[in-house]
Formats: structure tokens, C-alpha cells, sequence
């Protein structure tokens, strides 16, 4: 996530006027055509490309290549950026802004350990912004090390204590830590510096909800749909107050708009899955919550939801990859345990011979016991002498 800079493109058409008397014109002349500027490619993408000519020339410059970098960072092209980078340290390897450059990169890829290694080197070297201490903090928030994230974005705060990201970053840390009234504080202190960036509304309104106050919730949320007309998670938290305020239609209403504008808001799949499954629609069960699991595996009540949908749509085979799935993640469930067993004998059953993975047993009548043979009577006793 970028934070908390928006760029905005405007599409605008240039109507070239020509002012030509009707009587002037002859036959040979052209008309004038308009320029559509929306086909006027712009924006940091082709902006790095029209330096490619100037660092062809110069490739040993290192001011370009840090420029491109720049650049191909805004556009989302990490990999490239990071080319550009460790191809200007080459030329020069005591350049602190270039190492943070680096870190940048990394952390855009995801590789959190390389990104915390290039902003050591980035002090090492000179580099003493606070934007370092920021990304370091950001990065260990990512990597769920909240006492260093905390630790550095104190140390932001320091050095800039109107910085809005730290403040947003420090209410992420206090949430996963389950400290949410001293996240709600952090993240209206946020919001107070940054008044119209979505994603302070949306973690707002989030938190709300998981506290249980939907109508402060709703006021975060309906100010952030407002500034950010595409946002999924700003859909899903206007639903979710809705159906902790008893207005579950509605809050449905809102669970299948977040989708439609963004299908990676599994929540809002999970709240359509469970209510699919209260409404006994195991299709639309099945159809939510398998979306919603490949997301977050650990969804309370998911798994079993999808696993008897399966079974009661007869699709036996994915039921039973669901109830081991459940046997998994609760050893020793007894229930779970039966299900699986129940389960594979009816997979079994509904299978030709030749594919069965256990041997079938097929009833044979016992065979009936022999009789034992008489004893034989014992031989009588000779009579002694005498």
C-alpha cells in the first residue's frame, strides 16, 4: 500500500477552432481534426521511458538512472526499478539515497529481509530522512515485528510529528496487537492530518464495526465512499454496520456491491456464505466460501459450512477433502472424525471396483460348522491275574 500520495488523471478534449469563412475555403483545403488528449499517454510509466534516450547517452549517470528508478517505482514496475538501482550502485556505492531507492524496491516486491538490509546501508551512508524510519517501520509492520515497527515509527514521529503515515501505521501496529482504542486514536489523529485519504476511513470504520459501534463505523465509512467511489472494503464496512444495526438485506445489498468493484474482499463473500447457508442455498454456499477461504483459511464456521454444502449437493469427493481439512485443524474432534469415515465409505461405495482405493468386502454367508466326530468308547480293562 502507497500512503498516502493520489494522483489523478483528467481526460480533457482540445477542440482546435479553425474560424474559416464558408466563402474562403476551396476545394483543396483539409479540415481541421480535434485532438483527443485522453489518447495523450502521460503519467510516471512514460515519463521513465523518456529518459531511456537521455541514459543511453549518459549511462554512467547515476542522477538518471535514480530518476527512472523514481519513476518506475510510482509505476508499479518494482522489478525494473530495482534494475535501475542496483545498476546505479555500481557506478556509485556510497550513495545513501540510492540505497533507500533499493529499499523501496524491495519492500514494493516483497522481499521484507533485503529491504531492512538496504535501509541499514542507507544509513550507514548518510541517508537520514524520515522517510527511512517510516519504511523500516512499515516494513517490520509487514513482517508482524510491532515492537521494531513501533520503535521506528516513533522514531518518524520524532523527526516529523505531523507525518500522517506514521500516525497510520502506529494505529495497524496497536489493532493487530488488539489494543483497538489505542489504534481508533492513532488512526483519527491520522485522519485529522490527512482528512480525505480512503484508506484511513476504511481502517476506521473497520475497527468500528469489530468493536461493536456500527453508527460511528457508518460515519467513516460513508464519508470514504464518497472520496473513493471504487472501493470494495469501503462497501463492505457500509454493509457490515448495517447488519450490526438489524438490516441484514441492506447489508447484503452492499456485501454484492463490494464484490462487483473489487472480488479480493473475502469478508464480504464469507457474509454472503453464511447467509447463503441460513437461507439453505448450498450452491451459493459453496460459490462464496470457496472464494472466501482461499483468502483466509481460518474463517469461523467456514469450513464446515462448505464441507456439508458439499455433501448436501451429493459432491461427496470435495466434501471429504473438507471434513479431513477440519480433522487438520481439530486433532482428537470426534465429530469431524466420524464425518471423515462416513464420508469415504460413500465415496467408496459410489465407486467402480477398479478405482477403489480400499479393498471391497462382500457379504458371504458363513460356512456351517462340522459336527464333531463320537468319542470312542474306551477299550475295556483286562481283568488282572489273580
Amino acid at each position: 500500500m502507497r500512503f498516502p500520495v493520489l494522483l489523478r488523471h483528467f481526460n480533457i478534449w482540445l477542440l482546435l477552432a479553425a474560424g474559416l469563412v464558408a466563402c474562403q475555403s476551396t476545394p483543396s483545403e483539409q479540415p481541421d481534426t480535434l485532438v483527443n488528449l485522453a489518447t495523450v499517454q502521460s503519467g510516471p510509466r512514460v515519463q521513465a521511458d523518456e529518459l531511456n534516450g537521455a541514459i543511453t547517452r549518459e549511462p554512467r549517470n547515476t542522477t538518471l538512472l535514480a530518476r527512472r528508478a523514481t519513476l518506475r517505482l510510482a509505476a508499479g514496475q518494482a522489478r525494473a526499478a530495482l534494475d535501475d538501482v542496483n545498476r546505479a550502485l555500481t557506478i556509485d556505492d556510497s550513495n545513501g539515497q540510492l540505497y533507500f531507492l533499493q529499499a523501496r524496491a524491495y519492500r514494493s516486491l516483497d522481499q521484507l529481509p533485503a529491504a531492512l538490509a538496504a535501509a541499514r546501508q542507507a544509513a550507514e551512508h548518510g541517508f537520514s530522512g524520515p522517510e527511512l524510519p517510516l519504511l523500516v517501520g512499515e516494513t517490520h509492520l509487514a513482517a508482524r515485528n510491532y515492537p521494531a515497527a513501533l520503535d521506528n515509527l516513533d522514531r518518524t514521529l520524532r523527526l516529523d510529528p505531523d507525518q500522517p503515515a506514521a500516525l497510520f501505521y502506529k494505529g495497524l501496529a496497536y489493532a493487530a496487537t488488539a489494543d483497538t482504542s489505542t489504534a481508533v486514536q492513532y488512526l483519527q489523529d491520522a485522519l485529522a492530518r490527512d482528512p480525505r485519504e480512503p484508506e484511513i476511513l476504511h481502517q476506521l470504520a473497520f475497527l468500528l464495526n469489530a468493536w461493536r459501534i456500527p453508527a460511528d463505523a457508518a460515519k467513516y465509512a460513508a464519508l470514504g465512499m464518497k472520496l473513493d467511489t471504487a472501493s470494495g472494503l469501503l462497501r463492505y464496512d457500509y454493509g457490515r454496520q448495517l447488519e450490526l444495526q438489524g438490516r441484514p438485506d441492506s447489508a447484503l445489498w452492499y456485501y454484492r456491491r463490494a464484490l462487483a468493484l473489487d472480488t479480493t474482499v473475502y469478508r464480504a463473500d464469507y457474509r454472503l456464505g453464511l447467509a447463503a447457508a441460513k437461507l439453505r442455498q448450498p450452491a451459493a454456499v459453496v460459490q462464496h466460501l470457496t472464494r472466501a477461504l482461499r483468502r483466509n483459511p481460518r474463517l469461523p464456521e467456514a469450513r464446515a459450512l462448505l464441507a456439508e454444502a458439499f455433501e448436501t449437493q451429493n459432491r461427496l469427493p470435495e466434501a471429504l477433502t473438507q471434513y479431513r481439512l477440519l480433522v487438520n485443524e481439530n486433532p482428537g474432534n470426534v465429530h469431524w472424525t466420524f464425518k471423515v469415515w462416513k464420508t469415504n465409505e460413500r465415496v467408496q461405495a459410489s465407486l467402480p471396483d477398479s478405482l477403489r482405493t480400499v479393498p471391497r468386502y462382500y457379504y458371504r454367508r458363513p460356512a456351517a460348522p462340522s459336527r464333531p466326530e463320537p468319542i470312542a468308547p474306551l477299550p475295556l480293562r483286562a481283568p488282572g491275574a489273580g
